[in-house]
């Protein structure tokens, strides 16, 4: 029988060099990925769905209140001054209303504006915004009218020096409430 002979050490040939290689960068990625899951938790996921759900009930309520009052709105955002014009037509004339321009997927570009009635002119409210909006958005105009808030609420493409117009579109959801 021939007798074995010595071979280098494993630590001087390549191949074992490779394996630990491609085991390390997959253990560095995994926790890579671990550490930027637990910085930023997916905010889209409502817990608790069955309150969201009876919401819905509530935000159609105060929608058609504003179908009611036949209330629209026409809102102009000015890019330059920031300020916030809006005209309410319709049968309501509360002394402030609330306008929130909702980001869909970014909670921190969410905008609450307070509009203050302009007592020269019926109908018009004037608020101020800090930055500039863009992208789309969820448009959500909220006021008082006899103790009842009234809500128009649509989905808006805001651009550049465009009009957004509230109340011209019908309201989905609602089509069993009517009846």
């Amino acid at each position: 029988m021939p007798a074995a002979t010595a071979t280098s050490p494993w630590y001087k040939h390549l191949w074992p060099w490779i394996i630990i290689g491609i085991l390390a960068c997959s253990v560095t990625l995994s926790l890579t990925m671990v550490t930027i899951a637990v910085k930023n938790p997916d905010n889209l996921v409502n817990d608790n769905y069955y309150e969201a759900g009876k919401g819905i009930n509530r935000s159609l309520e105060r929608e058609l209140l504003a179908q009611t009052l036949q209330l629209h709105a026409n809102v102009q955002l000015d890019d330059l001054t920031g300020e916030v014009n809006l005209r309410l037509n319709g049968n309501s004339r509360p002394q402030t209303v609330e306008l929130s321009l909702i980001s869909p997927t970014q909670p921190e570009k969410d905008r609450k504006i307070v509009l203050t009635r302009n007592d020269s002119e019926p109908g018009r409210y004037v608020g101020q915004l800090a930055d500039k909006i863009e992208g789309r958005r969820f448009v959500e105009l909220l006021g008082v009218e006899n103790d009842k808030t009234w809500r128009l609420f649509e989905e808006e493409q805001i651009n550049h020096d465009q009009a957004i117009l509230l109340g011209d579109e019908p309201l989905q959801g609602a089509e069993d409430l009517k009846k």
